[in-house]
């Protein structure tokens, strides 16, 4: 999944920290080659064609996905200042969905024609790192009870939250805890999405079909999804929106200073790496 591999640079920068994020961006390079050669065991001229595809794609997300990155930010800072709607999280959603279905479709776009001429062993080596991510994937979101699944779900969201707002209220815990108990599980159904999006990526690669086909198949990620799964998913979004906006009316003026000021931090970083 090269290129998804090179998109998801893109979208861990909306997420890390920004010190983080800078020295991401500073070793993408290094990281993507290493990401690519652990998928598709690039050797000999395949290599040296990866650096330029990489060189590539990353001079166009500095160019135009880092400066959107940028704008964001900053309009996301704004609207936690004055307090978020719920139009403003839909705003976000869609916006971070956008940003990344232009990277999607820019990696795999850059890296279609390679794809296209690495051999049948080749696929087959992809083929197995897939099962071994496969299996990862089921250690750690499809293992233990439904009351332990939920359990570490819980744990994810409270550190996410206190990385962005600080120390939670026993209150605003509650609320997390409530978010936890009443959105869906869906993680059988994510794999079973991924796994069916893996089986269409192994035979376009047999068909040498990725130059006519990848760069739409990628972007459309959340197409032909199984009703359920689709059904679910926007369910979890319906809560995480309702828990928001709970947390936004429960935030103390420290607590709302700390996501405010870390947007802002946010933005100065994407558009320094912008300019450089």
């Amino acid at each position: 999944m090269t290129a998804m591999r090179i998109a998801a640079v893109a979208a861990m920068l909306l997420l890390s920290s920004c010190s983080a994020t800078r020295l991401a961006y500073d070793n993408a390079d290094v990281f993507l080659r290493w990401q690519a050669n652990s998928y598709f065991d690039f050797h000999g001229e395949q290599s040296d064609e990866l650096d330029l595809r990489l060189a590539a794609f990353l001079a166009w997300h500095r160019s135009l996905a880092l400066p959107q990155y940028a704008r964001f930010a900053e309009d996301a800072g704004k609207r936690m200042l004055r307090g978020i709607k719920r139009e403003d999280l839909e705003w976000g959603y869609d916006a971070i969905r956008v940003q990344v279905r232009e990277s999607l479709g820019a990696a795999a776009a850059e890296m279609a024609d390679l794809l296209d001429r690495i051999s049948p062993e080749q696929i087959a080596y992809f083929e197995r790192r897939l099962a071994d991510e496969n299996r990862k994937f089921a250690r750690e979101q499809l293992q233990g009870t439904v009351e332990e699944r939920r359990k570490h779900r819980l744990k994810r969201n409270l550190d996410r939250l206190e990385d962005w707002f600080g120390p939670l209220s026993e209150a605003q815990a509650v609320r997390v805890r409530r978010y936890d108990e009443r959105a869906p599980l869906i993680a059988e159904m994510r794999d079973r999405d991924r796994k069916r999006r893996q089986s269409e990526l192994l035979a376009m690669l047999r068909a040498r079909e990725a130059k006519r086909r990848l760069a739409q198949w990628a972007v459309a990620w959340e197409d032909d999804r199984e009703p359920a799964y689709a059904a679910a998913a926007r369910d979890n979004r319906n809560e995480y929106y309702l828990l928001m906006l709970d947390l936004d009316r429960m935030l103390s003026p420290a607590q709302r200073e700390k996501a405010v000021a870390r947007w802002r931090e946010y933005g100065a970083t994407f558009d320094s790496l912008a300019r450089r």
